[in-house]
Formats: C-alpha cells, structure tokens, sequence
C-alpha cells in the first residue's frame, strides 16, 4: 500500500479517536503498523476467547490472513465481505467434498495418517476446486486457500464445525466494518466497490 493511502486512511481513524498527535511525533508506517497489529490482535483474541467458551473452532489458521487483508488493504476487492465469506464458504465446501469423494471423512488427520494417494488427490481436489470456482464466481480471497486445506487434510471434518468456520469468518468481518468504517474509509458493506474508470490518455 502506498504511503499516500497509509496516510489517509491514519488520518481518517485518529481524528475519529482524537489522536493524530500520534502523526505528528512519529512516522505513519511505524503507526500504521501499530494500528494493523492492535486489530488483528483485538480481532484473533475476541474469536479465541468465544472458541474457548463455547469449546468450538471459531478461531482457525486461515483467519490470520483473512484479518491482515481486511485490516491493511481494505480497498481490495479480497477485502470486501462478500468475498471474504463467500471465498472462505467455497473453502469449506469444497474441502468436505474432496473427503467425501475420496472417502477421507472418518478417517483421522494427515498428522495421524501421514500422506497418502487419497489424502494428495484430497488436497489437491480442494484446492484446485476452490481456486476455480472463485474465479468463476468473482469472489477471489486468497486465504480461502488454507481453509480448503484445512479441512481437505483432516483437521475439521464435522458439518457443525464448518458452520461454526463460517460463523467466525462473518464476525472477523463485522469487526472490520465496524473498524474501516470508523476510520472513514468507504469500506463496502458486501460487494467490493467499482474502481473508476482511468481517463484517457491525451493524444500526441
């Protein structure tokens, strides 16, 4: 992200706050770095700790880089909650059906198992499923890739447990359009927004 954009979208959350002192004693990056920490650590904790009470996985690998995209480049199409959970849904979907098929539903995890020909054609069936029907779809984000694999290798198998995935992956984006949206930034509400036109070129 260029500095420009650090800069606007700094301004934007610490006038809300009252702190663009912070602007004015230190450098942006230094502070944007602080600002993408304390959310992907308030966003990973809040999550963590309803997986700790209710004994459900409503914090897994792939949302940590779901919370830095939605956190650092929240102007990219990947940023925008219609393709984050709908990105992360194809994920899930796809990596339950890669067990299914390869008969891989009950059976314990890669780390139990080891690698094996169904657990290549598993993981690979996922992946590639999920890559190209987020392209089909339009709704391309980038750590839905890890969630297929996640469950492709065995780690969640359960139906339960994949809505509850999905349930987390939908607050972890309220999070970021409670916070985005303070800031000032117009971040979308489900699809991403259109980029403007570039205009065109004077002639020779």
């Amino acid at each position: 992200m260029k500095l420009e954009q650090e800069l606007e979208l700094l301004e934007g959350l610490l006038r809300r706050i009252r702190l663009t002192w912070l602007l004015r004693h230190f450098r942006a990056r230094p502070v944007w770095a602080a600002f993408v920490c304390a959310n992907g650590f308030v966003a990973i904790a809040i999550l963590s700790l309803v997986a700790m009470l209710s004994r459900s996985p409503f914090v897994f690998p792939s949302l940590g880089p779901t919370a830095y995209v939605l956190f650092f480049t929240p102007r990219a199409p990947a940023a925008s909650p219609k393709h984050a959970i709908c990105g992360h849904l194809i994920g899930l979907i796809c990596g339950w059906f890669a067990l299914w098929v390869t008969g891989l539903l009950h059976v314990p995890s890669v780390v139990a198992e080891g690698v094996n020909l169904p657990r290549v054609f598993a993981a690979a069936l996922a992946l590639g499923a999920t890559g190209g029907l987020m392209v089909l779809l339009n709704v391309g984000h980038p750590p839905a890739g890890a969630t297929t694999l996640i469950v492709a290798l065995g780690f969640i198998t359960r139906i339960w447990s994949l809505l509850v995935i999905e349930l987390a992956v939908a607050a972890l984006v309220l999070h970021a359009i409670l916070v985005n949206r303070l800031s000032g930034i117009d971040y979308p509400l489900w699809r991403p927004k259109p980029h403007p036109a570039p205009l065109p070129r004077p002639g020779p």
